[in-house]
């Protein structure tokens, strides 16, 4: 990278790691910068999950280093884990609680005070959750309101790094779409996204870059072009053969 560009909110560079002698990550480089949206793609134990709890802290590598919005994630995990918000594909909240009650609770132990009226319900009114159901309990909520629910807790947080694990599980299209338009506004804004997925058709319209993951390692990324921005048949050309044994 040339000396006038900024440094990527999320950096990783020579990432390996094994479990049980077996190598999962092989020399993983990937940077996103602020502003951008980053979707990785990969099939079944190509190193996606492996990447995303190395960026959490939550493993200890083999080799390599990793940086979320330039502090070191292997030496200062909980600093770095402060500047990421995580949304999981599957929900992890309080069933019995009501969004409002699951965001106050979460912002709390993330030291935040949560002004309802100035940080928590303009986060549930952009992923549009219908505000009857915000005092509601989870318990009552369809898989989508749940994912809606998430993401809001992770807007509140206003991170300058945000990883989304299948953000689209469990959305119908409309919500899909609100979904879309709320990403562009953070990338507006300069927030950093790395979308870990498996679905084309869910990043082709808002990713600045696609990479496909396999056997550890980035084999071929490319970048959003032209009023199509990606093409389509040749994307699901590329992602069946990242997905085959290298």
């Amino acid at each position: 990278m040339g000396g006038t560009e900024p440094q990527p909110r999320i950096d990783i560079r020579g990432l390996r790691h094994s479990y049980a002698a077996q190598p999962v990550l092989r020399g993983l480089d990937l940077q996103v910068r602020s502003g951008e949206l980053y979707a990785l793609l990969g099939g079944n134990g190509a190193g996606k999950s492996t990447t995303v709890s190395a960026l959490l802290g939550l493993l200890k590598p083999d080799a390599g280093e990793l940086r979320i919005a330039g502090v070191n994630v292997l030496t200062h995990a909980n600093d770095a884990r402060a500047r990421l918000a995580y949304v999981a594909e599957n929900v992890a909240l309080y069933e019995h609680l009501s969004a409002l009650e699951n965001l106050d609770y979460f912002l709390a132990l993330a030291g935040i005070h949560s002004e309802p009226e100035r940080v928590v319900a303009p986060a549930l009114t952009a992923v549009g959750l219908p505000p009857e159901a915000w005092p509601r309990p989870l318990s009552g909520y369809s898989k989508g309101m749940r994912q809606k629910t998430a993401i809001a807790l992770a807007l509140a947080r206003r991170t300058p790094v945000l990883i989304l694990d299948e953000p689209g599980s469990g959305l119908d299209p409309r919500a899909t779409q609100e979904l879309n338009a709320l990403l562009l506004e953070l990338k507006a804004e300069g927030v950093a996204i790395l979308m870990v997925t498996h679905d084309l058709l869910s990043v082709v319209d808002i990713a600045d870059r696609i990479g496909f993951l396999a056997e550890g390692r980035i084999v071929e990324e490319l970048s959003a072009a032209g009023p199509e921005r990606f093409n389509l048949a040749a994307l699901h050309r590329r992602y069946a053969q990242a997905a085959l044994p290298m």
